[in-house]
């Protein structure tokens, strides 16, 4: 389901605004789980738990999808998907330097390595034929911000001391970056006279699967699987976005395109085993001396 939001996101912004779409998608959803929430006798978090819980969601939800929803005005839905992959190393390398984070290994860093041939494949193109001031170029780096903050946020959230459903945090996090969005889209945007029924179908679509099913089981499995684990959901989402934006919009993927891809994917395998195999190779005494720090 979250794969097909990239041209949730596309269609959307055919007649809203990336900000407005980002701010009212999230306030709706949200406010409808905080209502669910409240009706289900849910406990909500407060003080500290419930600002850090509203910060983790304005950085990763307003940072990251308000960035993609800006690159999907340059480049195709099933680009940016593409372009989504580093997301992993991304999660890696800031897990890495958080508090209580774990050291990537050797064979981690190989992985890294080649998922950034994969990643330097896939631009070279755009960069030597447009030039790296192209929309190509620029989405790309656009994006790499956006996953930065996706998983700063989500990794942050991870290390909330809260003692509310992950669910009822998800519903914080959408409702804080919702409210938070309207600041920026206000000041810089302006809304249509009218919105397309077209627009207004696919933000319905965003707001259940993308945000009440997509967000709300990410934030789930954020609180109770191995981050390594988690961001497998990086195979998915691009496949099936490639697959729905040459299928509704002809959206153009060749070759070249298809080999970045299987790199790409060849470094998160490599990323995903070498994280599995970790406590096998913490195991060893002499491993134990340079391991992760609050395993």
């Amino acid at each position: 389901m979250w794969g097909t939001t990239y041209l949730g996101i596309r269609i959307s912004l055919e007649s809203i605004p990336p900000l407005f779409l980002i701010a009212g998608r999230y306030v709706i959803s949200g406010s409808i789980l905080l209502a669910a929430a409240a009706l289900g006798g849910a406990k909500l978090p407060r003080g500290r738990e419930l600002f850090y819980t509203a910060i983790c969601g304005i950085i990763c939800i307003g940072i990251g999808n308000g960035l993609l929803a800006i690159a999907e005005l340059w480049i195709p839905s099933g680009l940016a998907a593409l372009f989504y992959t580093t997301s992993p190393f991304w999660m890696v390398g800031i897990d890495a330097l958080l508090p209580g984070g774990k050291r990537p290994l050797i064979s981690t860093m190989g992985g890294l390595v080649v998922g950034l041939v994969g990643v330097v494949f896939l631009i070279a193109p755009a960069a030597i034929h447009q030039g790296l001031g192209s929309r190509t170029v620029a989405a790309f780096f656009l994006l790499q911000i956006s996953g930065i903050g996706w998983v700063l946020g989500s990794l942050l959230q991870k290390r909330v001391h809260t003692r509310s459903q992950p669910f009822v945090s998800g519903a914080v996090q959408q409702a804080a970056a919702g409210l938070a969005m309207f600041i920026p889209a206000v000041l810089f945007e302006r809304l249509p006279h009218a919105i397309s029924m077209r627009s207004s179908l696919a933000v319905a679509y965003l707001i259940i699967f993308g945000s009440l099913v997509g967000f709300s089981s990410f934030i789930y499995a954020m609180a109770r699987l191995p981050v390594p684990i988690v961001s497998i959901y990086t195979f998915v989402n691009p496949v099936v976005a490639l697959f729905l934006g040459w299928l509704f919009f002809r959206e153009p993927f060749g070759y070249s395109d298809l080999v970045a891809m299987i790199v790409i994917f060849a470094g998160i395998v490599l990323v995903r085993w070498s994280e599995s195999n970790r406590r096998a190779t913490l195991a060893v005494p002499a491993a134990d001396e340079v391991g992760a720090i609050g395993e």
